[in-house]
């Protein structure tokens, strides 16, 4: 593809077609690999974790999943309504309802980060500088063991995963096949580990189960990282972009968006989890559109700086991906101006720091650990 249909700003992100292997053999090339994502290739060291070995995480600890709710009452969304909430309790399935509901969460995030492995590997296809080819090449070796991970905690608690929901598995299909760089980068870079960096601030926020909170925090070191990928892309490239080239990245970001908003908080998709604990799906929708109506309980719920939408609207606005054209499509669910007023700093970077800090006493247990810092450039 041509760099205008890239959007190709700096040499960094320069990129071929998926199948022209012929550019990766130019002499040039390899005497010409940038620095600019050599900090947070170096750091993986700091941050390596198997999710085979026990001593970094054991999916052997125990929960009782009939009995005991892997989240409180106001994580799960759907027993703010009446009707759910008094069936659940009425028939005593509140705690398994709660922790399908989590099981639905688990998975999506559990197909995203499939997504997220297969996008780095296309990357390693079409990124021509050896720097960011290499950095995409690590963080497919990084996404493939959260598939591990992730993958054996459904396993051990719920023994297999719900189906990618449509909306979810449109966005990824969409953006692994999208031949530019720019739609990888704005949908899996920076937003879906955007939003799984707010999902997993949450989960260890509020997940109940030990092992569910070591394993958010362990996948928290390698994702904070790949979010750097995605910023130092953002700095290089909006700055530079024409106005019709802006107006068409930020419409692609609000349509991935909409696309992760509509996914996580629609019910529709959850029919066959209501169906099976003696509820009418078509009820729950109904009722469940009239809560999402009220705009103040909903900018409630989207206060709390771990809230995944905020997370979301924060990291385009953090990257001039919101502009006054697409800010009231954004205000719908968020204080802009008090979102604004907060800095660059991510929800989740302390958690991944605490993470680091852990794999260091680990990993590095026979010599002095090197500070922690997960603000690679």
């Amino acid at each position: 593809m041509a760099a205008d249909g890239n959007i190709t700003k700096d040499i960094l992100y320069d990129a071929v077609a998926p199948d022209d292997f012929e550019s990766m053999l130019e002499l040039d090339r390899y005497g010409a690999r940038s620095t600019a994502f050599d900090k947070i290739i170096s750091a993986t060291h700091d941050h390596f974790w198997d999710p085979l070995d026990p001593k970094y995480i054991d999916f052997s600890e125990p929960w009782d999943m009939e009995n005991e709710a892997l989240l409180p009452d106001d994580q799960v969304m759907s027993l703010g309504i009446p009707y759910v909430l008094e069936h659940l309790e009425k028939t005593g399935q509140k705690a398994k309802f709660i922790n399908e509901m989590a099981l639905w969460q688990f998975s999506s995030i559990l197909h995203g980060e499939q997504g997220a492995l297969n996008l780095s590997a296309s990357l390693c296809h079409v990124l021509k500088d050896q720097g960011a080819q290499e950095y995409a090449a690590n963080q497919t070796r990084e996404e493939a063991r959260h598939v591990t991970a992730f993958a054996r905690y459904i396993k051990a608690r719920w023994g297999r995963p719900r189906p990618c929901g449509a909306m979810l598995q449109q966005l990824l299909v969409e953006i692994i096949a999208a031949p530019e760089v720019y739609k990888k980068i704005i949908g899996m870079q920076m937003l879906v580990e955007g939003l799984a960096m707010g999902a997993f601030a949450t989960g260890f926020k509020y997940n109940r189960d030990p092992l569910a909170r070591k394993l958010f925090q362990l996948v928290m070191t390698d994702e904070a990282f790949h979010h750097k990928f995605g910023k130092i892309w953002a700095d290089r490239t909006i700055p530079r972009m024409t106005q019709e080239e802006r107006d068409i990245v930020e419409d692609w970001a609000a349509h991935c968006f909409q696309a992760l908003l509509f996914n996580l908080g629609n019910p529709q998709q959850q029919a066959q989890v209501y169906r099976d604990f003696g509820l009418d799906p078509d009820r729950v929708l109904v009722e469940f559109r009239q809560i999402v109506q009220n705009d103040d309980a909903r900018r409630e719920r989207l206060k709390t700086q771990s809230n995944i939408f905020r997370v979301l609207i924060k990291t385009l606005l953090n990257a001039g991906l919101i502009t006054d054209r697409t800010k009231a499509f954004y205000g719908t669910y968020v204080d802009m101006d008090e979102l604004k007023g907060e800095g660059d700093k991510m929800v989740g970077d302390d958690i991944a720091e605490e993470g680091i800090k852990y794999l260091q006493e680990i990993n590095f247990k026979d010599r002095s650990a090197k500070p922690v810092s997960i603000a690679a450039e």
